[in-house]
This record gives C-alpha cells, structure tokens and sequence, in this order.
C-alpha cells in the first residue's frame, strides 16, 4: 500500500489492531514509504522559519521523532548535542541507522509524557512533528510540562499547526470520519490505538502551553500559503521557556 516499498493492507489492519507502541514496532521498517512519515515540504519550511527567527541552536531534542525525519533539520540548526526520543523501539532502531554518521546524535526510548530525568535543562530546541493526534486532550499539560522540563531557560518548542479545516471540505468529512472509526474501535478493542486528527486545536494548545510555563506566539509558514480570507494554511508554533 502507498507504494511498492510500503505496508500491505493487511500490516496495517494489524497494526491498527494493536498497541500504540507495538503498531509502530510492527510498522517501522516500512514508515518511510507512506503518507504519514513528515513531508520533506514541511520539514524545510520550519527549518527555514526557525533559521530566520531564531538563528542557530546549541543542543536540540526531537520529541516522538519516530524513524528521524526531523533529525537531519535539527543537525543543521543546532551546534550540540541532538537527540530523539520516541516510545516505539522500531522507530528508533530506523532512525539509529539513518543517522549513525553523526556522533552527535543519540536516541532515547520513553514516553514524551515522562522523560527521563537526566535530560532535564538540556536543549535549546526542542520540536516535533505529526505526533500530537496520538495524545488525548487531557494528556497535553503533562506532554507539554515534560518538554519544558527538557529545555534551558530561554529554550523554543517549536512545531506546526495546521488552520481549522472547514465542514464544507471534502477533507474535514475524512478526518471526522476517521477520527469517529478510532473511537469506536477504542470502545470495543484493546489495546487502545489513540490516533486523532481533530483534537489539537491552535486555541487549546495556546492555553495548555502557557499553563505549562511557556510564551507562546505563532509565525505563519508563508510556505503553504493562505486560506481565501487571509489566515495561513500553516503556522509554526514558537513556544519559549519562561
């Protein structure tokens, strides 16, 4: 499925049928050949935001990085040490093999909600991308208090945030369908597999942030363009440690 390199339908069925963890496991030889792996589009507009607000970095972390797509824009961006932190050993284990080049780079499992304490007060940077459906609204202060806890005084979580997509689109009727099939195989399954598309709106991230210690403000990603009455399609978030 998705392409000749990516999972069947049946590797998906399974891993929707399991854990949240054991379905990446399952999944991560073959994450990179399918639509839920961070365009490359994406990746380079925020490091082309993040480079013009903010300059250069010292260490960077990579929240729930997965296979590692946002490794390479944090080698670029920071000068120290850099590192990803993800709950699924699968993952990590790709991403190990695609950056093993840099000795600056190292990889942690554990769970975004409880990090370990000796990453505490470490980064200048921290970021993530394609992750926040797997965390329910009420698991945002703990994920976002624990990346405050990551950063030196003055440090940035950044990551981007899509606009509201209107009822009238044939893709908010995909994702509301989507989103209601998670629901009910939740209700009825376990493991749960959390995976939400509409549970991470700009004004209760805002709030959540700010709650957890951080100034928030947002910069559009000029990249995507803009919605016919001016808003972007896209903003990066810029949240700071105060």
């Amino acid at each position: 499925m998705f392409s000749s390199h990516g999972p069947s339908v049946r590797e998906l069925a399974v891993q929707g049928l399991s854990s949240v963890e054991r379905g990446y496991d399952l999944l991560a030889p073959k994450f990179d050949h399918t639509p839920f792996r961070t365009p490359e589009r994406m990746l380079d507009a925020v490091e082309e935001t993040l480079a013009r607000q903010e300059g250069g970095f010292g260490a960077g972390l990579d929240v729930c990085c997965g296979t590692g797509a946002g490794i390479g824009m944090l080698r670029r961006l920071c000068r120290d040490r850099i590192t990803g932190v993800d709950l699924s050993a699968g993952m990590l284990a790709e991403a190990g093999r695609r950056h093993a080049d840099d000795d600056r780079v190292d990889f942690v499992r554990a769970d975004a909600r409880a990090l370990p304490t000796e990453l505490a007060d470490r980064y200048d940077l921290a970021v993530s991308f394609g992750a926040f459906g797997h965390f329910l609204p009420y698991e945002r202060p703990a994920l976002f208090s624990q990346v405050r806890s990551a950063l030196r005084a003055g440090g940035v979580f950044a990551f981007p945030i899509g606009a509201p997509i209107p009822p009238s689109s044939p893709v908010w009727w995909a994702v509301a369908g989507f989103d209601a099939v998670m629901r009910v195989r939740n209700a009825v399954w376990r493991p749960p597999f959390v995976m939400y598309y509409r549970t991470f709106p700009l004004s209760g991230v805002r709030a959540d942030l700010r709650a957890a210690g951080f100034t928030v403000e947002t910069v559009p990603l000029e990249h995507f363009g803009r919605l016919p009455g001016g808003a972007p399609r896209w903003r990066l978030v810029l949240a700071r440690r105060s």
